[in-house]
């Protein structure tokens, strides 16, 4: 990374110029180059409890949390730096670029991309903050396009879903209809059954009340024909002369 050269070239004049506390930084100085950030990181913090507006305590301190991946943290530190007044578009434009690492690391594209274009400003002809800014812009065109293909699918998954839902309703309404049609043909053979029923029913007693018409009317005609004979018979009488 850009930075470390950079931080270690201030320090070297930033001690010169204002006399800042050089054993606590110094010494942070060279865990650091031990990559022993943790250590590195708690000298620079004891250095700026002693002067809070150390500049050269706290940018380093904002490196040596980067290091360790304290992303969030370190973008604290940068962004309060970037931010104090001062006429050192050098030490602003180094501060914007490692803010934008920062944010870079942390997934915070559009962030990142805001804090390279202000580090330009300040240093526009540092050709490496260029190249992060490219680098990020890429990244959040690839991002973004990956969330709309993202989108497109789950647009495409919800259409095929709901076709498949519309399918299945379909499929629900003509089941209903075979079931409705075999219900009513069901009903309608349970009926003819019934009427079919209930026709031999009729037709048995039909003929049994025929039969016993017949069988009336027999007799009556069997009864009138006998009364009709003993009506009829005459008596010979036979005379004695």
């Amino acid at each position: 990374m850009k930075y470390l050269s950079v931080v270690i070239l201030f320090l070297l004049s930033a001690t010169q110029l204002f006399g800042q506390d050089k054993s606590l930084i110094h010494k942070g100085n060279e865990l650091y180059k031990q990559q022993k950030y943790k250590e590195a990181e708690d000298n620079y913090r004891k250095s700026v409890e002693k002067k809070s507006q150390d500049i050269t305590g706290n940018f380093n301190l904002g490196d040596a949390l980067y290091k360790q991946k304290k992303f969030a943290d370190a973008g604290e530190q940068f962004n309060k730096l970037s931010s104090s007044p001062n006429n050192n578009k050098v030490l602003t434009a180094q501060a914007y670029h490692n803010l934008g690492n920062s944010y870079l690391e942390n997934k915070k594209l559009e962030e990142s991309i805001e804090a390279y274009k202000k580090a330009l400003l300040n240093n526009p002809k540092d050709d490496e903050t260029r190249y992060n800014l490219a680098y990020a812009q890429e990244k959040l065109k690839q991002q973004q396009q990956q969330n709309k293909q993202n989108q497109n699918n789950k647009n495409q998954d919800n259409k095929n879903q709901q076709n498949k839902d519309n399918k299945n309703q379909d499929k629900n309404k003509d089941n209903k209809d075979q079931n409705k049609q075999n219900q009513d043909k069901q009903n309608q053979d349970q009926k003819d059954q019934q009427n079919a029923q209930q026709k031999d029913k009729l037709s048995k007693e039909d003929a049994e009340r025929m039969l016993e018409a017949l069988n009336n009317d027999e007799k009556q005609t069997q009864d009138k024909l006998k009364n009709k004979k003993l009506k009829g018979s005459k008596l010979n009488i036979t005379k004695d002369w």
